[in-house]
């Protein structure tokens, strides 16, 4: 096994040379074929897009742009950066133009590939006309400047660069809740030390398969697909998209899946859809067909071959874990940030405890300071936000912890629970201070409920304002509105049972618009815009505090 000095650009040459024919990446393609590519097909066509870098002359550590959805070529174009001495910056692909222009004006980018998009035409005026673009294979039919063929009639570069280890790779833009994201910077060294430990951990091997399908750009996804492929010789499936995606997951039969808690209860929510909930649950008792009504489950979504099924992001609802747990699988959770390669806790096998996340990583320091917040300290540590020296003093401490932002709690034997975020904790109008995240978790656990965000700054009570989920709304547009109703109201006595009394609910006010990323309540990582939210509904507040009612629609 690699040490943590044995940086990423060097375990890619490793197996490119121990196994050049080895089969690495599977992509699908628009025609329903797909492309499979060897580690020697993906390093030649890196190498040469490397040359052609090169002949650009750009001085070494320019900012290179990679604005595309998951594809091999992502991956393809990421080496091709680092060979050539240069500095990745991914950006998520569903950004509106301006979101784009401001991070590549402030990464002060030289060069753009542009790959698979949704809509591209809406992207493109963001990019500076003094960027120019270069297409990968999927691209937009759009005019770029270069293609990807062109930079492969370049000769491959001869070479095998490896640079140091405080060498800056990339810079990660926080998907954010809040504000301009900013550039997180992270040396060569950060990824091999996290990637490193997360494959001693997990035993991650040549014989395991992953599929991609969130944003590579992300660091849970780069972390999980593309640095663990080079330290642990995965071989990557790509998914095409939301329509294929059962296709794509049955096609790779993954051994390693890691998601966030939405897809996890999307995954419960879909065969709901074809059998209710208390009718599976009743047959998972059952003791001699429980088991092979699991095992079916699984098959039937693509996940039989899961060896280790991880969870990160936002927290995931104790009642969903059971579920998975009652048809065989285990989803363990894992906690972490942009700053530290989302590497900082995580579940083991075998010592999942109910309601606390898992132990601290191989290599990870972890204290609580004085206001409960969770503070970190290892080698996947970021080297700070780029071009933010105020911003990169206050998440970092002067003996170099990472401030998480997340309050929590530490027992004995290195369990961590978290309890909110320092800065979502919310003062009701009697001055008591509530943490929406335990209540919306344990709302979250109802399968007529999909989204939910709880908030009551400056009100007497709090609200939870909710997004019904496909079973939900069915119900409702098909003559079971009343026991549905009846249902929800049920569920907020049972919740307000186990909270103090300051922290009670008064109503579930159920809105009408789903949340997502493309009306811009979520996040790209799928991570609920509370400000937004609460801008989107302000006005109503009063009204639905006045009405005094448990289930409020509106």
């Amino acid at each position: 096994m690699a040490d943590a000095t044995c940086l990423p650009l060097e375990m890619f040459y490793r197996r490119e040379r121990l196994h050049p024919e080895k089969l690495y990446m599977v992509q699908p393609q628009d025609d329903g074929t797909v492309e499979n590519l060897t580690w020697q097909n993906v390093g030649e066509q890196a190498r040469r897009a490397a040359g052609w870098l090169r002949e650009r002359q750009l001085p070494a550590g320019s900012r290179v742009a990679i604005i595309s959805k998951n594809c091999a070529h992502w991956i393809i174009a990421d080496l091709a950066i680092w060979m050539a001495g240069h500095v990745s910056v991914p950006l998520y692909p569903n950004l509106t133009a301006d979101s784009v222009r401001q991070v590549l004006q402030h990464a002060e980018v030289e060069l753009a590939f542009v790959g698979k998009l949704d809509n591209w035409a809406a992207m493109a005026p963001g990019v500076p006309e003094n960027v120019p673009t270069i297409g990968l294979p999927l691209c937009p039919s759009e005019p770029l400047n270069y293609s990807w063929h062109d930079l492969q009639q370049n000769a491959p570069i001869s070479d095998s660069p490896t640079p140091a280890a405080d060498q800056l790779a990339s810079i990660i833009y926080t998907s954010g809740t809040t504000g301009m994201p900013k550039g997180v910077m992270h040396h060569f060294s950060n990824f091999a030390f996290a990637a490193v430990h997360s494959i001693e951990m997990f035993t991650i091997d040549e014989s395991d398969r992953v599929l991609s399908y969130l944003p590579l750009c992300h660091i849970a996804e780069r972390m999980f697909v593309e640095m663990s492929s080079f330290y642990g010789g995965q071989t990557v499936f790509f998914a095409q998209n939301l329509d294929t995606f059962l296709n794509d997951l049955k096609r790779a039969r993954p051994t390693l899946l890691f998601g966030v808690p939405r897809i996890w209860t999307k995954f419960q929510m879909g065969v709901f859809s074809k059998m209710p909930a208390e009718r599976l649950d009743f047959m998972l008792k059952l003791p001699l067909i429980g088991k092979r009504v699991g095992n079916k489950v699984l098959s039937g979504l693509g996940l039989d071959a899961v060896r280790l099924a991880l969870s990160g992001a936002a927290p995931v609802p104790e009642a969903l874990l059971k579920w998975y747990q009652r048809l065989g699988l285990d989803v363990l959770e894992v906690y972490g940030m942009t700053e530290n390669c989302g590497y900082s806790h995580v579940c083991r096998n075998g010592k999942f405890r109910q309601g606390w996340i898992g132990q601290n990583s191989i290599g990870v320091e972890v204290r609580i300071d004085d206001n409960g917040e969770v503070l970190v300290r290892s080698g996947a540590n970021m080297q700070g936000y780029y071009k933010e020296p105020a911003k990169t003093a206050e998440a970092m401490t002067a003996d170099g912890f990472l401030r998480t932002g997340d309050k929590g709690e530490q027992d004995a034997e290195g369990y961590l629970r978290l309890t909110g975020r320092i800065k979502e904790i919310f003062k009701t109008s009697k001055g008591k201070y509530v943490a929406p995240a335990p209540i919306e978790n344990r709302l979250a656990v109802n399968t007529r409920i999909e989204q939910v965000c709880v908030i009551g700054d400056s009100m007497a009570k709090p609200l939870a304002l909710c997004v019904l989920s496909d079973v939900g709304r069915h119900e409702a547009a098909n003559g079971a509105r009343v026991e549905l109703e009846q249902s929800l109201k049920s569920l907020l006595e049972e919740v307000n049972a186990k909270l103090d009394q300051h922290e009670r609910l008064q109503s579930l006010v159920l809105v009408g618009d789903v949340w997502s990323i493309e009306n811009g309540y979520l996040t790209p990582t799928l991570k609920i815009k509370r400000t937004v939210v609460e801008d989107a509904y302000k006005a109503n507040f009063t009204a639905w505090s006045e009405r005094q009612e448990p289930v409020i629609w509106a």
